[in-house]
Parts: C-alpha cells; sequence; structure tokens
C-alpha cells in the first residue's frame, strides 16, 4: 500500500452513514458544555487545557494506539454524531477520515488544527508522494500554531467564555515556550557528531530539523509499509559504520523491527542499546506526566539524550 495513506481508518458501516444522510447531528444530553472530539491525543490534551471545564473532550485514540492504523469504535461513531465541533491535526494523517470531518463540516465546526502553519514551515520527504509530513507536534514552535488554532475555534463557537478561552491559552503557550527551550538545551548537550536519531519509523522529522537531530526511521512516515531486508541491512551499515551508541522503540509501534536491527547489528561486531521508549504518534496514560503533551515531549528528550550520551548504557 502507498505510504501517502497514512491513516489507515477502516470506515465502518455506521460512518459511512453518516455521510449519506448528510452527517446529521446527534444531540447528547444537555451539560452546558462544548462536546469536541480530538483525533489524537496530543489535540485531545490541547483542547482540554485550553477549554476548560466549559469543553467535554473525547479523543479518539487512547495510549498505544497507533493512528495509522487506528479503527473506529462505537463509542467513536457515537462521539462524531453528537460533537459540536472536531479537532483533527490534517495534513492527511487521518487521510479518509480527513475527508469524512470536511464533509462533516456542513453540519458542525470541523477544524484541521494545523491550517495555516505556512507551507514553507512543512516537510515533505520523498518517500511520502508529493504530501507534507504530518508530525508537526515534534516542532514545539509549530505546535503553538496549533494551539492557537484551538482557542480561536473555541471562541468562535462559544464567544461567551472567550476570555477564559484566550486565557488558558496563552497561559499554556508560555508553558509550550519553556518546553521549547528545556528540549533545545538538552539537544545541546549532546555531541553535534552523536545526534542522530534511529526510531521504528519516521515521525520524527519535524524534531530533527528544529533540534539538530539526524533521523532515520526503519519503516520510514507511515508504519503500514513493513521494514524489508534491504531496509534493515542498509540500517544495521550505517549504525555499525557510525557506530551509534542507541536506538529507540515507540510506545505505539511493535518492538519486533528494531530489536532485529539490535540483533544484526551485534552480530557485525557493534553493541547497539535500546535506548528507551519514545512516544510518537500517542501520549503515555491518561493521568500520567507522559500522558500529556509536555509530559510527552520532555520525556522524549530526556530518553534521547541520556541514551545517545551513553548513561543508559553505564546503568
Amino acid at each position: 500500500m502507498k505510504k501517502k495513506t497514512v491513516f489507515h481508518g477502516v470506515l465502518t458501516a455506521t460512518i459511512s452513514c453518516l455521510l449519506l444522510t448528510g452527517c446529521s447531528k446527534t444531540e447528547p444530553p444537555d451539560s452546558g458544555q462544548i462536546e469536541a472530539v480530538a483525533t489524537i491525543g496530543m489535540i485531545a490534551d490541547l483542547v482540554g487545557v485550553i477549554g476548560g471545564e466549559h469543553v467535554a473532550v473525547h479523543g479518539l485514540m487512547g495510549p498505544g494506539v497507533d493512528p495509522h492504523l487506528y479503527k473506529a469504535t462505537p463509542s467513536d461513531v457515537l462521539a462524531l454524531q453528537r460533537a459540536d465541533i472536531i479537532f483533527y491535526n490534517g495534513l492527511h494523517l487521518e487521510a479518509k477520515m480527513g475527508e469524512l470531518f470536511e464533509k462533516m463540516g456542513q453540519t458542525r465546526m470541523t477544524v484541521a488544527v494545523t491550517r495555516n502553519i505556512p507551507e514553507t514551515m512543512l516537510l515533505s520527504p520523498a518517500e511520502f508522494e508529493g504530501l507534507h509530513d504530518p508530525h508537526v507536534w515534534f516542532d514545539v514552535t509549530l505546535w503553538k500554531q496549533a494551539a492557537g488554532e484551538i482557542a480561536a475555534a473555541l471562541v468562535e463557537k462559544d464567544p461567551e467564555h472567550a476570555e477564559i478561552f484566550n486565557t488558558n491559552a496563552a497561559h499554556y503557550l508560555a508553558k509550550l515556550d519553556e518546553l521549547h527551550n528545556y528540549v533545545t538545551e538538552q539537544a545541546l548537550r549532546v555531541p553535534e557528531g552523536q545526534r542522530m536519531l534511529v526510531t521504528a519509523h519516521d515521525a520524527f522529522n519535524y524534531f530533527g530539523k528544529r533540534y539538530g537531530f539526524e533521523v532515520v526511521g526503519l519503516q520510514g512516515i507511515s508504519t503500514e509499509a513493513e521494514a524489508g531486508t534491504r531496509d534493515v541491512q542498509n540500517l544495521v551499515n550505517l549504525i555499525v559504520d557510525r557506530k551509534i551508541q542507541a536506538i529507540f522503540v515507540e510506545s505505539s509501534v511493535p518492538i519486533r523491527n528494531i530489536q532485529a536491527v539490535q540483533e544484526a547489528v551485534q552480530a557485525k561486531g557493534w553493541n547497539v542499546a535500546v535506548g528507551g521508549e519514545l512516544f510518537s504518534d500517542a501520549m503515555g496514560d491518561a493521568g500520567t506526566f507522559e500522558g500529556t503533551y509536555i509530559g510527552m515531549v520532555t520525556h522524549n528528550i530526556d530518553t534521547i539524550a541520556s541514551a545517545l550520551l551513553g548513561s543508559a548504557r553505564h546503568e
């Protein structure tokens, strides 16, 4: 399957019926809150922080869920039917679901949170067949723009609470500035020649560009395509030649391919560590620090810096 079909969401018959019936809205019990649906956890987190008590958020994809392989559940379908507003990433992350959201925009507000990021700031790897890399959340400065989109949409939807939404957004944007500075500082701890990030799939290009890392993903941008023998061998040779200290697994991607790479590297006489687990397309468990966007990014940079500096190999 072509890699540009990134979000392999299988549309159930019930979701398809939303289109056939004109995407009519099913009214939930009146709670006085905006009923919002967000696709990925990073967006749901933003909506919850900015909306506060005035927004009820239903996230479609929870911890450990690979959005490239997502399948809608009955509760997801019901949430979509009841939604006052739908937030999604855009940039073809949601593929066919994105088309559905655009059509549902005839009866309710739908917002692609990346829609106003300048095209000059988007990455378009050749293997992505003319489309943009959707993983913009790994550049904190770009994710600030997503926060602004969400705040503006909530203000438009519920102008009565505009001051609260704008205040919440301003406070959060300040925290994102602090996060960006922290990631930058941690990245600079790693000598430039050691800043190579090898992961299961190529979700970290924006991170690499912003924070100075060379990024290699075994499966490319989409997790749909299995890594072939040649892909594995090329990566193994790169790790051995460059004497890379650590490679990383991802919470939403099976570990087996990275383990195969590690074993093949060891067979060539170089001992590369699995430096830890990174969050890529999904955050950590709800109620934990890693279950927030800020916690997810903090965990990632701490794990990366520690492993590439070699401390993970000497504990």
